[in-house]
């Protein structure tokens, strides 16, 4: 009797960067896992913004890597040299580039043991999300209880872990989002205050909510089109973190604008450079799940997508359709 054929995987695939009409639905052989790596069987996929940007090619790689850094699944194999982690144990990632699939190969070192407590749709819409707060919450801003923040885009899924997180530390939040739907999710989330952006002058309202004063620190993921206001919300010798481009790069900007603006600090961080040794990342997700056992933060997933509408996930995404955090099911 001849060998059955083998188990027919597939994965996204980009023809080229581009729109989201690029993405393909593909069939492929993943290979067995090589040294120090691990075969994980995915369950659920995150969507992120930065799944974009190497779509489109603003974040160079290579379009046969695939697309996706963060899920969660079970192990199904080990390579040689593996140890710490069983086959059947459940585990997530939000460092592998190529989770947009129904297994894929990973470093076992880039892969994170998933508690019971944890379910794998809420691992995979926290991992990356929740790694980048933490990031830039905890070790980048180093905000302080007490302390009072500008938040924008508030009810996406970075926006309303970020707005729960500082709320936990004992921080002021002043948040922003488009439209009344999204302002209630934000408020509910635990903003102390929320400007719809589409509706008014932001700066204006921080520096009205602040005594005039603007705030010690803007999280800014939204870029080119929320730069203005955060220049001008921020406050005097203050810090505007800059960690994302939703509405393209903030680009071509003048030092001297830091100066009169009040001497002004900036930082564009990337969260792989807060995860670069494995304390750091055991310490990062530990202080996630912790929170969430602790009933901190209320992973809210606001969509669900099969995999292979990726690309409909991605428009949704992109036209800023979407609320919370978004999966992708193999």
């Amino acid at each position: 009797m001849a060998d059955p054929a083998p188990m027919s995987e597939h994965r996204i695939t980009l023809r080229e960067h581009g729109g989201p009409e690029v993405l393909e639905w593909s069939e492929f052989d993943p290979g067995p896992p090589r040294q120090g790596e691990v075969r994980v069987r995915t369950r659920a996929i995150g969507l992120n913004y930065i799944d974009v940007y190497v779509r489109t090619g603003q974040y160079p790689r290579d379009v046969a890597s695939g697309l996706g850094y963060e899920a969660a699944g079970t192990v199904e194999a080990l390579g040689p040299g593996v140890t710490g982690l069983a086959v059947g144990q459940r585990v997530g990632t939000s460092l592998v580039l190529g989770t947009y699939a129904t297994v894929f190969n990973a470093p076992a070192d880039l892969l994170v043991p998933l508690p019971d407590s944890i379910s794998d749709e809420t691992a995979a819409a926290i991992l990356l999300k929740g790694s980048t707060v933490e990031a830039l919450v905890e070790r980048c801003a180093r905000v302080q209880p007490g302390s009072t923040v500008l938040v924008h885009a508030a009810a996406g899924g970075v926006g309303l872990l970020m707005v729960q997180w500082l709320r936990h530390i004992g921080a002021r939040v002043i948040a922003t989002a488009g439209g009344e739907a999204k302002g209630a999710l934000a408020e509910r989330a635990g903003a102390d205050h929320v400007i719809d952006y589409a509706r008014e002058d932001v700066a204006a309202r921080v520096r009205g909510l602040t005594g005039g004063l603007g705030v010690p620190v803007v999280f800014d993921g939204v870029g080119r089109a929320t730069w203005p206001a955060s220049l001008a919300a921020c406050a005097r010798r203050g810090l505007i973190v800059s960690f994302g481009n939703a509405s393209g790069p903030v680009t071509n900007v003048a030092l001297g604008s830091l100066a009169s603006a009040g001497s002004l600090f900036v930082t564009r961080p990337s969260t792989v450079d807060y995860l670069v040794e494995p304390a750091e990342r055991t310490a990062c997700f530990g202080r996630i799940f912790t929170l969430i056992d602790q009933g901190a933060l209320d992973i809210r997933i606001g969509q669900r997508f099969a995999l292979k509408e990726a690309a409909e996930a991605h428009r949704a995404l992109e036209s800023r359709a979407t609320t919370g955090s978004t999966v992708l099911i193999p």
